[in-house]
Parts: C-alpha cells; structure tokens; sequence
C-alpha cells in the first residue's frame, strides 16, 4: 500500500455541516487530500489528521464536537430526571464473591455510588470487615481504577495493578498486607499481563517505554515477560521470555499453587495459543512447548496431586479437560478426563477436591461437580435461566461461593457447599427492581441463510404486541465473546417506560463454540451483520416495534456492528448508538494492539479479496452523501488506547458531511476516560444519561420517572 498525502484544505462544506430539519450547526471538519492505494485500487481518507489524536487540531476539534453534542443533549426535557433516577437506582451496595487467602476471606464493595469498588478483608464471615485497599485514594475523581490483584504465597504481600483514565497500560505497586504500607517496587509499562508470584517476587509483561505523545495511539510490539524481584528498581528486573523474530505476539506467564512450574502463553491474537512450559524446581531448566499454536486454546487450570490439569478446545470445538503428566508431557500422552458434549465448556474451578465445570447451554449456565479423575457427581441446582459467574473457592476446602444473575435477576451471591451440593443465598443485591413485573424471554429466530439464533427479550409485564413499543436491540458477534444474561440496573428506566430490551445472541461469538465464532471471522463476517439485521426484522414482523420506534447499540467490536447495520439498511433503524466501535477497516491494525484482531477481521494488506472484502463493510467507507441516516450518537473516549478514538472521529465527521440532514449525527467524546474498564460510576452515569436521553428522545418516548424512591 503507498499514500499520497498533500496539505490540508481548509474547505468544509458548510451545507452538509448544518442539519437541515434538526437545525444543529456541527464544527467544521478540514480535509486533506490523502490517497491510500490498496493493490492499485485508490481509497481516499480526507480525515486522516485526526488519527493524531494529541494534536492541537484534534484537540479543539473534539472540544467543538462536545460543545454541539451537550447542547444539544441539554435541551432533551427529560434528562435532568433521567440522571436523578439513574443515580437512585445505581445506589445501592455492590459485592463481589467472597475469596478465600491464607485463612482470611476478601471480597470487593461499593457503597452505591463510590467511583471504585474497595477491597475487604474479614477473618471469618461473621467478623466486622476491614478495608485493606481503597482505589478511590488513588485520585480526586475516580479514574485510577484497580486492574489486577495477586496475594504472594506466604502471604505477606499483595501486589496490584492499575490503570489511569482507562488506558490498558498499568502500573503495579506491592503493599505489605499486615501493615497496608507500599513498598517500594513500582513497576511501569505493563500491558496485558497478570501478576504471578514465584518466590521473593512476581512475573509480569511489559512493552518497552513508548514514544512520548503516541502512548495511546502507536502500535503495541515486542511483549516481553519479566521477573521482578521485590526491593530492587525496575531497571534491574530480569528478562524471562522474549521473541525477537515476532513483534505482534503477546505472552502472559503463570506459576501453579505449589510453584512447580512456570507456564507461557503465546498468542497472536486475542484467543488461540501457543503453551509453553519450564520446571522451576531444576536449575537451569529450559522452557519446552508442550502445545503448539496458533490453532487451538490452552488453559492450565493448575497442577495437583503430581498432574497436570488443562482447560482446551483442540480436538474438542466445545471444551474438554486434559489430564497431563509432566514427566511425560508430549501431547499424544495427554489424557481426557471430562470428555467434549453438546454445550459450550466456559470455565473450570477446584474447589474441595473436585473440579467444577460451567456449561453453556443455549447462553444459559449449567454447572456440574467432577471428581479430579472426571466421573460426574451431580449438576448444581440454579435459581433459573441465567449465568454463574465468579466461582471461587480453594481445592482442599469445601466451601466455594458464586453469583447469579440474569435480565430480571439481580446479582446474587451464593455459599456452596462443594461436599453436599448445597447452596445459600448469602448476598442479595438491594436495588429498587421488582422482578416479578417484568418478564425476559429467550426466543429462537432465523437468519438469513437459515441458522437458528437465540435472542432474549425483556419488557414490563402487560406488553402488547402493537407494533409501536420502543426497542433497544443489541449485540456484539466477534472474539469468540458471549452475550450471557445479566442485569443492568442502568437498563430500568427504559424497561419502567413501556421499552423492550433485546439482545441478539448472533455469529461471531461463543454462544455454540468454536465453529459459531468462525462462521462470524473474515470472509464470513458478513453473517454477523446479517444475523443482527434478522433479529431487527424478526422484531418488527412479530410487531414487537416498528422502523420508527427502533434503536441499536454495541461497543467495541459491537460498535462495528452497529456501523456496518446502519450503513447497511439505514431504513431499518430509528437510533443508532455506536460506541467505542471499530469502525476503520482499512486501518485498524496500525494502531496499539488492533492487528490482534486480524484472526476474527483479516487486514486490507493480506490479499485484495480480503481488501474488498472489508471496504465492502467497513462503516467509514460505506458512508454516502445523500443518506438518510438514524439519529446517530458516536461514543468514544480520548483515552481508549484499546479502539483508538480516531475510529469514532472519522466516522462521525463522515457521517455529519454526508447526512441528508433529517437526524441527528453526534458524537460524545469522554475526557479521562478509556475503552471501559474501571470508569467510575459518575462517569458511567453520565454517559448512561446520555445515551439512554438520546435513544428515547429519538424514539418519540416522553418517559416518567419515579424519583425520590428506591
């Protein structure tokens, strides 16, 4: 690929910047004269400056677009109530499952508002808690956010990562955990890395110390695995595990329980690995491959009783659980002791000497106990259709604890005894949601070539099908990811007004294993788009809604599909919210740790099929003057080095030039903030009370709200 590339034309076309029917005046956007040539073929990208996302241009480009964006969200009557209820629904306590570390019991709070959930520690279940770590200290406005925990092995120490504004780099600090005083180790530059401790220190990853000013935007390479030693400075630490001849690979390292062994996890993409493996207990031992990549993945669940024990999809789309011994290692000697089934294997925990295996069956959790040779004990009775999420217990200990949820299921925390099959309710989420005035249906719709796709409903009981109910529909469809049932107490509101909540379980993710994620990858990631266009059909047919009175949303990957939707069939949607979407797919493996994604994308530089393939989607090119687009809200965020913002900032300049006028094309820009991880909640209210503003405003809604109740 070559570019041409000439000064920028200070020419907008203040025509196309101001809505015709809407009456918003949006910034002027320059272009420049940029050239991209794909295998001869030309491909213009007028918007390419604002990939500079540090510039001063940029800069006073995304103060404009937030100076329309909030005026013109100000004037949406309703949204002042909408915050306040928003605000009484969110407020109530948080936990997470209790976890279990040398004798003592930890687990995560939030009051109701808190920015950040604070880590407890309690000698037993009765005794009063203590708060050992409280992100919110870290900074005046709740945007360093904790990113990893990890307890040493004596137990002395914790050390934890976290992260500023959202970004994915992280730094660690180590705290003396009967004291709550730092050390002195701090460790920079970490990126996609756990905490393992082995010994008198941990192993992390890192990349080397990026260019100043391109911390957020330049391409994420050279991974390395480090050793650091606790009390000496960064400088010193050791180099574990590099790979010089392959930039874009990531390595994540992990020790067993008992430090036995050191396990390295090679990836070239967000899932599928290579396995290798070093026995610390002989000196200078060497790391052997014990399975190779990039076909299939690995997870060590941990080593016990002299085995090894390895959570894997090769040879077994849907999961099955190997049996390894380390002295005789080689693959053709693993042994399969919870065999493939029909359901989707999600997780596997120890816990009281037993193996506890999560299933998915049509996106609802099945939970069954195995003893550690793999004979079935019994299925764990569950509250409902939902999901399990949050098993933690230890291997030697009877006692485990779970949370279950589901759209009209508030989280709740249960105690599991693993001996009897006996669970209790521990924790109930206190939020103001009456389950029993809501209903959440899964039904079972047809694509366009004849797959059959789940999808859940949820509405207020006493729903008529008239045709003109308000429904929100999203979806995410990519990186193997599932969308299980759970609640949002930010969904209400929306539910509380008369709107249906839909979510369309389709291709690309890991609702049926691996063969539904690939049938949503590369060449056939036009299924996807094509799923979701079905569920909005299937919505309309079975007058749920209508054109008018229907929105879309996804994040991310999600954000994508909602871009390639509206640009597809732009009639279809009302309101389309598109947030922190990759939306470029020509570009995006330029940027940070986008050519991860190339296993479920391929690049526009692989072959010119592929080329084709991806302008043919990809929303940025697929923008025409002229269009009646839906009323469209980009969401992104300054700090989102995951899905660069420039994705969003092209996009959305795009959109307001070649809009016909009729709707409204904006774009909400968070300061301080990231791809999503660890917002605080006054951010995620914010943005929520924007979004869902946004979404019924354009729906013709004139919502009411309860306020001053819980």
């Amino acid at each position: 690929m070559k570019q041409i590339f000439s000064i920028l034309i200070i020419l907008t076309c203040m025509a196309s910047c101001n809505s015709k029917k809407t009456g918003i005046v949006y910034p002027e956007t320059p272009k420049e004269d940029v050239t991209d040539y794909y295998f001869d073929i030309p491909v213009q990208d007028p918007y390419r400056w604002l990939e500079n996302d540090r510039s001063e241009a940029t800069e006073n480009w995304v103060k404009s677009q937030n100076e329309v964006t909030f005026e013109y969200l100000s004037k949406i009557p309703f949204r002042e109530e909408l915050r306040k209820r928003l605000n009484d629904l969110t407020n109530y306590p948080k936990y997470g499952s209790p976890f279990k570390k040398h004798g003592v019991y930890y687990f995560f709070k939030n009051d109701g508002l808190q920015n950040q959930s604070i880590l407890y520690r309690q000698q037993t279940l009765d005794s009063e808690p203590e708060v050992l770590l409280d992100p919110n200290e870290l900074s005046q406005d709740g945007t360093v956010a904790l990113s990893r925990i990890s307890f040493s092995k004596d137990g002395k120490y914790l050390a934890y990562s976290i992260s500023k504004s959202g970004s994915d780099w992280n730094e660690i600090y180590v705290m003396n955990i009967q004291t709550k005083e730092l050390l002195d180790d701090h460790v920079q530059w970490v990126k996609f890395s756990g905490i393992n401790w082995y010994k008198n220190g941990f192993y992390y990853s890192a990349y080397d110390a990026p260019e100043a000013g391109k911390e957020y935007s330049n391409k994420n390479e050279y991974h390395k695995i480090y050793y650091h030693t606790l009390g000496q400075p960064q400088s010193r630490d050791e180099l574990i595990y590099q790979n010089q001849d392959f930039p874009l690979r990531n390595y994540d390292a992990y020790v067993t329980d008992d430090d036995k062994y050191l396990f390295i996890y090679e990836k070239e993409s967000s899932s599928r690995n290579a396995l290798l493996m070093k026995d610390l207990s002989k000196r200078r031992s060497q790391f052997v491959e014990l399975a190779p990549g990039f076909d299939n993945d690995y997870d060590v669940i941990d080593h016990i009783n002299g085995k090894l024990y390895i959570f894997t999809n090769w040879g077994a789309p849907k999961g099955r659980i190997m049996q390894v011994d380390p002295a005789n290692a080689a693959q053709e000697n693993w042994v399969e002791i919870i065999p493939e089934t029909d359901n989707v294997l999600k997780s596997i925990s120890v816990a009281g000497e037993k193996l506890i295996a999560v299933y998915m069956q049509d996106v609802a959790s099945h939970a069954y106990a195995y003893t550690l040779e793999g004979e079935k004990l019994y299925e764990i009775n569950l509250p409902g259709l939902g999901t399990i999420s949050g098993f933690s217990g230890n291997k030697n200990e009877s006692e485990a604890f779970y949370t279950f949820t589901s759209f009209t299921f508030p989280p709740t925390i249960y105690r599991f005894d693993v001996d009897y099959n006996k669970s209790e309710v521990f924790r109930k989420s206190e939020v103001a949601f009456t389950p029993e005035d809501y209903v959440s249906e899964q039904i079972f719709y047809t694509g366009k070539d004849g797959t059959r796709i789940p999808m859940f409903i949820t509405y207020k009981k006493g729903m008529v099908k008239s045709g003109e109910n308000p429904v929100m529909l999203y979806g995410y469809g990519g990186f193997n990811h599932s969308r299980v049932p759970g609640f949002n107490a930010m969904h209400i509101p929306f539910l509380e007004n008369g709107g249906i909540y839909a979510v369309a379980n389709i291709r690309g993710g890991g609702e049926y294993g691996e063969a539904w994620h690939k049938a949503g990858t590369k060449l056939q990631k036009q299924n996807v788009f094509n799923d979701f266009i079905a569920a909005a059909e299937y919505l309309i047919d079975e007058k749920y809604t209508n054109e008018k009175k229907l929105a879309i949303n996804g994040g991310s990957n999600g954000g994508l599909l909602v871009g390639a939707c509206m640009t597809q069939r732009p009639d279809l949607f009302a309101v389309a919210v598109p947030e922190v979407g990759v939306l470029d797919m020509l570009r995006y493996h330029k940027f940070t740790i986008g050519w991860a994604w190339a296993t479920d994308y391929g690049t526009s530089e692989d072959s010119k099929e592929m080329f084709t393939y991806l302008k043919a989607y990809s929303p940025l090119h697929n923008v025409f003057e002229g269009i009646k687009y839906p009323a469209t809200l980009v969401t992104t965020a300054d700090h989102d080095d995951r899905v660069v913002p420039a994705h969003s900032f092209k996009f959305a300049a795009t959109l307001q030039a070649a809009n016909d006028g009729t709707y409204p094309a904006l774009i909400r820009i968070d300061t301080n903030a990231g791809h999503g991880a660890g917002r605080p909640i006054h951010k995620i209210i914010d943005a929520q009370t924007d979004v869902w503003s946004f979404v019924m405003y354009n729906l013709g809604m004139t919502p009411t709200f309860n306020n001053g109740s819980k």
